[in-house]
């Protein structure tokens, strides 16, 4: 996709533009053309310079580190915390292979930590409200939200977390007696313009962008409408004249708006014995063909309108028409046969002999939001089709038929009269030598209209993801005990083999850490509400365990809680690394706390201070000898595999899921 910026080519992907034009960027900026085809990992670069978007990416898993370790110090003003956390980091196999790829992952946990770091420096600020520095750090967290929002839709969970930061925030401004109502105004204005406006501004631009820069047809068109592709050079729509406005007569490609929904299509083939009526097929193509050609006819007149001396009348929303199939001249037709694939949907034929058939072939075309009588837009005009007869509509259902159906999409009349892309249809080609052409220039669309499509396409791909062939999927409750690990490269032991899993220490750390964290919170809770006295120090220590530990929880909690809602798309080990940077901030924070409560005060003997320090350095230790066992895991491993006795691997195979 880095490639497709470099060479201006449009194509379409589920997330947002940003982190894909941050690695075109570094490529461009780092001497890579843009022509390697990245078919497969494993593949030899050659002559190709990637190495400035794999050190781009590098470089932004790096700066999660002092990231980490300075909200961690903000947190709990802890330097031992803080040095914990970046331990933890630091020596993490499954952060420096996902860091060390040319991923999205890297970028996002940039971003997504930026903002966190951001809005913990401006509540540190809060007593120095409207400060250049304050407003610094609040300019900050909003443009790192962007930058979030940009890369990945996933990103919003930030966006969820700063929002609750900042209701309780300004809950607390408000119980301040001392702050006058047009201070507490102030305070809500600004956070309403860093925080909303800002970050929405940019966002958008950052669509600009896209869509200037990629103004070349490419594999991304055909997700998207027809008015849309017309913008794109290449494409078989950019500075095409046609007439503007649907007359009978009229010879029309009509294309369906379900994302690659195709052209309504026909050919000679009939529907097989068994497969409803043996009447000729009808389709949907994806590809641009002959057979896509349609004349609009009137519903009860069978003459050529292109005849001079027949009247020219234009097609209106809510007309009774034939569409008449130009190659075979059967009409488009239904019946109560029902269709080859979907229950419940009837089936679509081609019927009749030179355009004569029966009252099955009459369609109502519906325009979405026109009024009866309002003439028909070429591109722009979302059409529905109408069984007169059954009170159908004409769909694509996106199935794909069998070989007797050459492997088209399916077409059907639904008796749901819900309004969805599948039924919706918009005119693309229009031949009618008796109308004045004009360039669809005119009929581009706007900015706001190819933003609000490109969401729409977005989140129906985002809907409709399901895992691919072959492809390691896991289930969310696999992700905190580091239960599998992800192939990156090479599968035999001939191979160079990358495989993304965490150091098991420091992810099963993280995981009791959970549990310690939750009973030490339930502990403290209840002791101060049951009025136990608590030293300067232990409530000091009470207060980090319940602000900074509780930021870092709710952090963790609503990064998973966006991949908890859906459990038909591929979940991915890597989805879980957001939240593993909030988990190990709470292991931080919670075990500095747990060692310095048991430790005792300041004053208590040095042999108890002595435990503090020594459980500290032994954690840190811990993690730095599970990474010299499992560095290979990140750096690359050649030989037997795990599974093989003679490998040096073996003995670190501690769960039969782990395949490497």
């Amino acid at each position: 996709m880095g490639s497709y910026y470099i060479n201006r080519t449009f194509f379409f992907d589920v997330h947002p533009p940003f982190g894909k034009m941050l690695i075109g960027l570094a490529g461009y900026l780092s001497g890579y053309d843009g022509t390697f085809p990245f078919q497969k990992p494993g593949d030899k670069y050659e002559h190709h310079n990637y190495i400035g978007m794999r050190g781009f990416c590098a470089f932004l898993g790096s700066c999660l580190i002092p990231f980490c370790y300075l909200t961690v110090w903000e947190l709990s003003k802890s330097l031992q915390a803080a040095m914990l956390t970046a331990a933890f980091l630091i020596f993490d196999t499954g952060f420096i292979t996902l860091s060390q790829y040319i991923l999205l992952d890297p970028i996002l946990m940039f971003f997504l930590m930026g903002a966190v770091f951001s809005m913990v420096k401006y509540n540190s600020c809060a007593n120095r409200p409207f400060s250049a520095l304050w407003w610094f750090w609040l300019c900050l967290t909003g443009i790192n939200l962007a930058g979030a929002m940009g890369v990945k839709f996933v990103g919003l969970f930030v966006v969820l977390f700063v929002g609750l930061n900042t209701v309780c925030d300004l809950w607390e401004l408000l119980g301040d007696l001392s702050l006058s109502l047009v201070t507490l105004g102030k305070h809500f204005l600004a956070r309403v313009l860093c925080l909303i406006l800002l970050p929405l501004a940019l966002y958008t631009a950052l669509f600009a962008v896209h869509f200037a820069v990629l103004n070349r047809s490419g594999p991304g068109d055909g997700f998207f409408s027809s008015g849309f592709q017309s913008r794109l050079i290449g494409n078989n729509l950019h500075n095409v004249s046609v007439p503007e406005y649907l007359a009978y007569g009229s010879v029309v490609t009509v294309k369906n708006l379900r994302m690659a929904g195709g052209y309504l299509h026909s050919h000679w083939h009939l529907y097989p014995e068994g497969v409803g009526a043996q009447q000729q097929q009808v389709t949907a193509y994806l590809h641009k063909d002959l057979n896509n050609l349609w004349i609009i006819k009137k519903h009860n007149v069978n003459k050529d309108h292109s005849d001079p001396s027949f009247p020219l009348e234009f097609v209106r929303h809510g007309d009774i028409i034939r569409l008449e199939h130009k190659e075979t001249s059967r009409n488009l037709h239904s019946h109560q046969h029902e269709a080859p694939l979907t229950r419940k949907h009837l089936q679509v034929t081609g019927y009749g002999i030179n355009g004569t058939g029966d009252s099955n072939d009459f369609w109502r075309i519906e325009v979405v939001g026109r009024k009866a009588g309002k003439r028909i837009k070429v591109l722009r005009s979302q059409l529905r089709l109408i069984h007169l007869a059954t009170g159908c509509i004409l769909g694509s259902t996106g199935k794909t038929l069998p070989k007797w159906g050459w492997e088209q999409v399916e077409v059907t009349c639904t008796p749901y009269q819900k309004e969805n892309p599948n039924t919706l249809w918009n005119v693309e080609d229009h031949i009618n030598p008796r109308l004045p052409n004009i360039s669809l220039d005119v009929l581009k669309p706007s900015f706001p209209e190819i933003l609000l499509e490109s969401h729409m396409v977005m989140i129906r791909g985002n809907s409709g993801l399901k895992p691919k062939e072959n492809e390691v999927t896991s289930k969310p409750w696999h992700w905190p005990i580091n239960y599998q690990g992800l192939r990156f490269s090479g599968i035999n032991e001939t191979d160079y083999r990358v495989y993304l899993l965490g150091n098991p220490v420091i992810w099963w750390m993280n995981l009791i850490t959970i549990g310690l964290y939750l009973f030490m919170t339930i502990f403290v809770s209840v002791a101060m509400k049951r009025g136990v006295q608590l030293t300067a120090e232990h409530k000091e220590l009470s207060e980090v365990l319940l602000n900074g530990g509780g930021k870092s929880y709710a952090g963790m909690a609503s990064s998973l809680s966006s991949f908890l809602h859906d459990g038909t798309r591929g979940a991915l080990f890597s989805h879980y690394f957001p939240a593993m940077l909030f988990s190990t901030m709470l292991t931080g924070i919670t075990w500095d706390v747990f060692l310095k409560f048991w430790a005792g005060p300041q004053s208590c003997s040095i042999q108890r201070r002595k435990v503090y320090k020594y459980g500290i350095v032994i954690l840190i230790l811990l993690s730095m000898y599970s990474f010299y066992l499992f560095h290979p895991l990140s750096y690359g491993m050649v030989g037997p595999l795990a599974s093989d006795t003679n490998s040096p691997m073996a003995g670190l195979r501690w769960l039969e899921t782990w395949e490497f």
